[in-house]
């Protein structure tokens, strides 16, 4: 089932999409759908970012190969940051250079969260889970280098694209993970070289920060991490779930 946020006139909503029809839902997704007999074609919405997270937090040195690329011993506890909710977009939406010397892609699986979760265990935190999108880690790197905390470097404004919708029908420890820069594949994985999986990551992160409904939790980039420039198009594909589209202003 893919979940979609989208404007259409006016209204925010909520829906489901199959083919080029949207089924409208009854307010959000969160945590159970209720479906209405009211539909929408494809074309006549803007699609938004999915959810509305209250956070995001994004987890680094997440595959093997990155950790190698980056010359970083693998952690043995995942090592996470923090995205605020200002700075999300959604796909075909524009990315703007904040005023930093190198503005890098990176490609990730992001999981959205359906019901609060706290302290869950990693057997049970799947079941907090509501499905699964594609996310890509904007990040200022000249930045990244030169601050001690990441938060201009990572959380500037339009600096967590994600979308195009939530995939409820997925094994996210079995897809790949891909990054094109205007057509050119850049980054290709299969999420089964993560180092920590998604049931281990939601439990982890709940034991610390009490996740919210449509929060995202972003798994970590492979290597081929890279520079965007002004013109630049950049895609994040999720097998299974779609292409997260933005474009460099």
């Amino acid at each position: 089932m893919k979940i979609v946020r989208y404007s259409i006139g006016s209204k925010t909503e909520y829906g489901i999409l199959d083919g080029e029809q949207i089924q409208v839902i009854d307010g959000t997704p969160f945590p159970e759908i209720k479906k209405l007999n009211q539909f929408h074609k494809l074309s006549e919405v803007k699609l938004l970012a999915p959810s509305e997270p209250t956070k995001i937090v994004a987890i680094g040195l997440n595959y093997y190969s990155h950790a190698k690329e980056v010359g970083q011993p693998v952690p043995t506890e995942p090592a996470m940051f923090y995205k605020p909710s200002s700075a999300v977009i959604g796909t075909e939406d524009k990315i703007h250079n904040p005023g930093c010397e190198r503005l890098d892609y990176e490609a990730e699986l992001g999981v959205v969260i359906k019901t609060q979760a706290t302290k869950v265990s990693e057997k049970d935190a799947m079941k907090y889970v509501l499905g699964y999108t594609c996310f890509n880690d904007v990040t200022a790197r000249d930045w990244q280098k030169m601050d001690s905390q990441w938060a201009r470097a990572k959380g500037s404004d339009m600096f967590a694209p994600f979308g195009p919708w939530i995939e409820t029908d997925l094994d996210p420890g079995k897809v790949m993970l891909e990054a094109y820069l205007n057509g050119e594949l850049k980054q290709q994985v299969n999420t089964s070289d993560l180092v920590f999986a998604v049931p281990a990551l939601v439990s982890y992160v709940s034991r610390f920060i009490t996740l919210f409904p449509g929060d995202v939790i972003a798994t970590g980039t492979p290597a081929g991490i890279g520079p965007m420039k002004s013109g630049d198009i950049i895609e994040i594909k999720v097998e299974g779930v779609g292409t997260l589209r933005n474009y460099i202003a």
